[in-house]
C-alpha cells in the first residue's frame, strides 16, 4: 500500500509500506525511529522520529530476516534497541544508529531458532533485557542480556495470536486460536493461573492490558463474524463485562 501525502507537517507521506499479513504489529515508534512493515520480505523501513535539515526524513531499510518479519519492539529502557521476530523462526536484538548514520549489517544478537515460525513478541515493561517472544503454541521470556530463556510457559491449544504485559509486569496475557484467553505469572508458574473462552470465531484476536489495572480488552470475531470488543476483569474472569460489535468481516 502507499501511505499518500497530505499537508499536516507532521505528516510522513511517500512511504511504500507492505500489506504482510502476520499477528504483530506493523508500525512501533521509540522516542528516536518509527519503523514499519516493509514490502520486500524480511525487511523493515526505519525513519527518524524527527526531521533532519529542510524537513525531509530519510528512509532506510533494514534487512533483518530471511523471510516475512512478523513482529517488532522497541525496549522501553532503551529506544535505540529493536527486537524483531520473523517467520524463519528467529529472535534478533537490532541496535540502532543515532539518526543520519547507516543501519547495523547485522543484528547484535539472535535467539533460537525456536521450532517455528516467530508470531509475536513484547519487550517487558518493567525489567531490563526481558522479552517475551510467541512462536506456534508456545511463550518463551528470555534473558536478551545472556541469550537465555528465563521460563517457558505451558503449550497453548493452537496457534499462538497475540501476547501482552501488563504494565507493572507482574502478569502476562495471550489470545490463541483454540478461542481461549489465559493469563501467567511467568515468575511464579509455567502454567496459566487463569483460562476463560474469549471470541467465538478462532479468526484473528488480540489482547491488550489496560495499563496497570486488571482490566483487558480483547478484539476478536463473533460466531456470526461479527468484529468484536470485549471488557475484561481478572478479578472476575469467568466471563466479559461488556461486549461490543464493531462490524462484520466478509471472509
Amino acid at each position: 500500500m502507499v501511505l499518500s501525502s497530505i499537508t499536516l507537517p507532521a505528516w510522513i507521506g511517500g512511504i511504500r509500506a507492505g500489506s504482510i499479513a502476520s499477528c504483530g504489529n506493523h508500525v512501533k515508534a521509540s522516542c528516536c525511529w518509527i519503523a514499519f512493515s516493509a514490502e520486500a520480505a524480511g525487511v523493515l523501513g526505519i525513519v527518524p522520529l524527527e526531521c533532519e535539515d529542510g524537513g525531509k526524513r530519510t528512509v532506510s531499510q533494514l534487512c533483518c530476516h530471511s523471510d516475512v518479519v512478523t513482529d517488532f519492539d522497541f525496549s522501553p529502557f532503551d529506544q535505540r534497541l529493536l527486537a524483531t521476530g520473523s517467520a524463519d523462526e528467529m529472535v534478533k536484538v537490532w541496535r540502532l544508529p543515532e539518526s543520519g548514520q547507516d543501519m547495523p549489517s547485522g543484528a547484535g544478537l539472535t535467539l533460537g531458532p525456536g521450532g517455528a515460525p516467530v508470531d509475536v513478541l513484547q519487550f517487558h515493561p518493567t525489567a531490563d533485557g526481558v522479552l517475551a517472544s510467541g512462536a506456534g503454541k508456545g511463550v518463551t521470556v528470555w534473558d536478551v542480556g545472556r541469550q537465555q530463556p528465563l521460563t517457558a510457559l505451558d503449550s497453548h491449544g493452537d496457534q499462538l495470536q497475540s501476547l501482552t504485559w501488563k504494565r507493572d509486569g507482574h502478569l502476562l496475557g495471550t489470545s490463541c486460536k483454540d478461542k481461549k484467553l489465559r493469563i501467567f505469572d511467568p515468575r511464579a508458574s509455567p502454567a496459566a493461573s487463569q483460562s476463560v473462552p474469549g471470541h467465538e470465531n478462532n479468526k484473528d484476536s488480540r489482547l491488550l492490558w489496560m495499563g496497570s489495572s486488571d482490566c483487558l480488552i480483547s478484539v476478536g470475531f463473533s460466531q456470526m463474524r461479527e468484529r468484536e470488543v470485549k471488557l475484561w476483569d481478572t478479578r472476575r474472569f469467568s466471563g466479559a463485562m461488556l461486549t461490543t460489535a464493531l462490524d462484520t468481516s466478509p471472509g
